[in-house]
C-alpha cells in the first residue's frame, strides 16, 4: 500500500460576505498517494480553487484536519505555512507568474532565495540550470519571458516549481493559456516528472487535460461528488 502524502478529514472553509457566511468547503476527506497523479475538477464556483488553496498550505481550514506527510499542518500560522511550501510543495500557475525583466535562469532560482538554503550563486546556477534542462529548455537560460513562448513560459515554470525538489506539484489550470498542441506538451512533461516519482495534483475544469491523470476527483457545491481512477491518456513528450 502506497504511504500516504496527503489526507484530509472534513475539511471545512467559510468565508465571511458581509452579513453572508459562503461555505466553499463543506467536509472534503481526500487521500492521495506518494507518487499519484491526480485531477481535481470541478466548475467555477465548486471549491477546487479553495481545496486547491488548503491542500498547497496558501490557506487554512475554518474546521478539519490536513495531514501532509503525516503531519497536521491545519492550524499553522503564515510563516510556518510558508516554511512547509518551499520545502514541500511546488507550484505551476496558469498565468506562468514569472518575472518580465527576470532571465529564465533567475526566474527558476527565485524559490532558492527564499528558502533557508546556504547554497552559494554557483551552486544556485547549477541547480537552476538542471532544472531548466530537465523541461527541455536548454540554451534558453538568458531568455527573458517575452522572447518565450507560452508553452516554453509555463516550462521555465515547471522548472522553477522542481528547484527545491518538493515531493508534490500542485498544477493550477496549468495549460488554460496554451493551445491544444502545447497543452499535450505540458501534460507529457507532467506525466514524466510523475513517472520519476513526484506526486502531482492537477487543477481543472477541462475533461480532455483530465483524462491525462491516473485518477480524477471531482468537485461540487464544495464536497467530493465522485473519486474514481481510470486508464489515463498517455501522451509522447515533445522538446
Amino acid at each position: 500500500m502506497r504511504d500516504h502524502v496527503i489526507e484530509t478529514r472534513d475539511l471545512v472553509k467559510v468565508y465571511q460576505m458581509g452579513d453572508t457566511e459562503v461555505r466553499a468547503l463543506a467536509g472534503v476527506s481526500l487521500v492521495i498517494g506518494q507518487g499519484e497523479l491526480v485531477a481535481i475538477m470541478g466548475a467555477s464556483g465548486s471549491g477546487k480553487s479553495t481545496l486547491m488553496n488548503i491542500l498547497g498550505c496558501l490557506d487554512r481550514p475554518t474546521s478539519g484536519t490536513y495531514l501532509l506527510d503525516g503531519v497536521d499542518v491545519s492550524g499553522l500560522d503564515r510563516n510556518a505555512r510558508a516554511d512547509v511550501r518551499n520545502s514541500k510543495i511546488g507550484f505551476v500557475f496558469q498565468s506562468f507568474n514569472l518575472l518580465a525583466r527576470t532571465s529564465t535562469l533567475e526566474n527558476v532560482e527565485l524559490p532558492l532565495l527564499y528558502s533557508e538554503s546556504t547554497l552559494q550563486q554557483r551552486e544556485r546556477h547549477e541547480r537552476a540550470r538542471a532544472a531548466i534542462a530537465r523541461v527541455g529548455l536548454d540554451g534558453r537560460e538568458g531568455h527573458y519571458p517575452s522572447q518565450l513562448s507560452g508553452g516554453q513560459q509555463q516550462r521555465v515554470a515547471i522548472a522553477r516549481s522542481l528547484i527545491n525538489d518538493p515531493a508534490i506539484i500542485l498544477a493550477d489550470e496549468p495549460t488554460g493559456n496554451l493551445d491544444s498542441v502545447t497543452s499535450e506538451e505540458i501534460m507529457a512533461l507532467f506525466q514524466e516528472l510523475n513517472d520519476n516519482g513526484k506526486t502531482i495534483i492537477l487543477i481543472t475544469h477541462e475533461h480532455d487535460i483530465a483524462q491525462h491523470a491516473k485518477r480524477i476527483v471531482h468537485v461540487k457545491d464544495g464536497r467530493i461528488l465522485s473519486d474514481e481512477r481510470h486508464e489515463q491518456v498517455r501522451v509522447r513528450g515533445t522538446r
